[in-house]
């Protein structure tokens, strides 16, 4: 798709630009926690600061639906990101109305001005053109940089393209770039990691990916689905029974695109689940009724390292195995590593996303270290989906 960036605008001197980003974060007893939403924000703000422009900053907080609810306001944010920002950041206690109207008419080119969560209206969620038209009625540039809300068409993720110039900011053209690149425009061999803990949740990206890769590796509590399809017993492992027709049409349809969908064949089983409880490794065939699978075992882990050295591109989402709880996290920084590895020595273009494959990545000390890791959920998985995102599609021009 062809989008504008930040490098389209025009003269942003005195001109106020409404700036869609993610502050979404996890927050404990009133402190941001996570701050790499916020990190993700500052190339966008900070250029249109730079370059003179009045900034107003929409995003959303939890899921007030429609009311003013204390506890989802965006004020607790504002000091973490002039931290992250490195200048001054203003807070409007509306985004709408004269409060905000208000605030914008007092700032000066260079400032910026975080607007209050925009899902304290109901107009947001519903993408009401009343409620469009008086965010718009604010701005005259529209930037979105979130991404991660890109699957929702709401007010200030998609409807503000379609009434204001509209252009992408850094951290959406950044993604954007890689996505294309991952799937869309992909240098071949292509392998797909999918784990995660059921085939339910995925099997859209599951479907959708066989036409799309060389190489499908499975790992998780889906893996053992797809054992159970073959005929496999996984005694207590996490197993959704019910789906194995489901399981065996996602084979039968990668055998025919010409995927070869990776199982393992060794796996790290165990009686009880915990860190650090007593495990083994186990041929698949051989797992003991009372034992469950919790890990992909080296002889696999090995064998997935040996394909991915033959691919030119990776897309990763979701845990090979329980990662929270060692030693049931080896397989998953193991082959993390070696993708990061390829990666490093420019032979891989690794893309990944999803808030558990951040986090094992991270755990595996290698999050710095693939091509391009998303911090989105919803809007990444849908993606690998093959969904159009709204807000997505309301940048293209």
């Amino acid at each position: 798709m062809a989008f504008r960036t930040l490098d389209d605008m025009p003269d942003l001197q005195g001109k106020r630009v409404l700036v869609r980003v993610d502050l979404n974060v996890p927050m404990a007893d009133g402190k941001v926690t996570d701050a790499t939403r916020l990190e993700a924000a500052v190339p966008t703000l900070a250029t249109l600061a730079d370059r003179g422009a009045v900034v107003l900053v929409l995003a959303h907080f939890g899921r007030p639906k429609g009311a003013v609810v204390a506890a989802d306001s965006l004020q607790p944010v504002v000091a973490a990101l002039a931290g992250v920002l490195g200048r001054p950041v203003g807070f409007a206690s509306d985004c709408i109305g004269p409060v905000a109207a208000a605030a914008a008419a007092g700032a000066a080119p260079g400032d910026i001005i975080v607007l209050e969560n925009t899902r304290f209206h109901a107009g947001e969620e519903k993408n009401a053109p009343d409620f469009v038209a008086a965010l718009a009625g604010q701005g005259d540039f529209y930037v979105n940089d979130a991404f991660s809300a890109a699957h929702r068409a709401h007010a200030s993720t998609e409807g503000l393209a379609h009434v204001l110039p509209a252009f992408a900011g850094r951290s959406m053209e950044a993604e954007l770039k890689a996505l294309e690149k991952a799937l869309s425009h992909p240098e071949h061999p292509v392998a797909a990691v999918v784990g995660g803990a059921k085939v339910s949740s995925k099997l859209a990206v599951l479907t959708h990916l066989v036409d799309k890769v060389d190489h499908l590796m499975i790992g998780g509590g889906m893996a053992n689905t797809f054992l159970a399809a073959k005929g496999i017993a996984v005694g207590k492992s996490l197993c959704e029974h019910d789906l194995a027709d489901t399981a065996r049409d996602i084979l039968a349809r990668a055998e025919a695109a010409g995927c070869t969908v990776h199982l393992p064949w060794d796996v790290v089983v165990a009686k009880t689940f915990g860190a650090g409880v007593p495990c083994r490794v186990a041929n698949v065939h051989e797992v003991a009724e009372d034992e469950m699978i919790l890990d992909l075992g080296p002889a696999a882990v090995e064998a997935l390292g040996d394909a991915l050295k033959t691919c030119r591109t990776l897309v990763w989402n979701g845990p090979l195995g329980a990662f929270e709880f060692p030693p049931f996290d080896a397989a998953t920084v193991a082959l993390a590593r070696t993708a990061a590895a390829l990666t490093q020595s420019g032979s891989l273009l690794s893309v990944a996303g999803g808030g558990d494959t951040v986090a094992a990545l991270n755990h595996a000390g290698v999050g710095d270290k693939f091509s391009y890791v998303s911090t989105a959920g919803g809007a990444f998985l849908e993606w690998l989906e093959g969904k159009p995102l709204p807000g997505v599609v309301a940048l293209d021009c």
